[in-house]
């Protein structure tokens, strides 16, 4: 390969990896809200409820609707340890990307 080539090729390397951390960044920054680590609290609060108080959450493990209750931890009513959809779902509600419905 050619010297040229190849400080052409590391450069926009470099220049792509420069523009991946800046939309990492900035995603970590926009999702965690004011820079306090996790904005779990919040997030819990913001899940769209069901007339009782449930959160409006779907179901990974049984691909349905559900409207279940959140403790303050973020932890579902339905939640069982060990599997890994309510793993999955359990992240999720806490970092504020759970799958959510109307």
């Amino acid at each position: 390969m050619s010297d040229r080539l190849e400080r052409i090729l590391r450069q926009k390397f470099r220049a792509a990896g420069r523009q991946y951390a800046r939309a990492r960044d900035a995603y970590q920054e926009g999702r965690d809200g004011e820079g306090n680590g996790r904005a779990d609290e919040g997030v819990i609060h913001a899940l769209p409820r069901d007339e009782e108080g449930r959160a409006k959450l779907v179901c990974r493990r049984e691909a349905e609707r559900r409207a279940v209750h959140v403790d303050a931890d973020g932890t579902p009513a339905c939640f069982e340890a060990g599997h890994p959809d309510c793993e999955g779902c359990l992240g999720d509600v806490r970092d504020g990307i759970v799958e959510t419905w109307e």
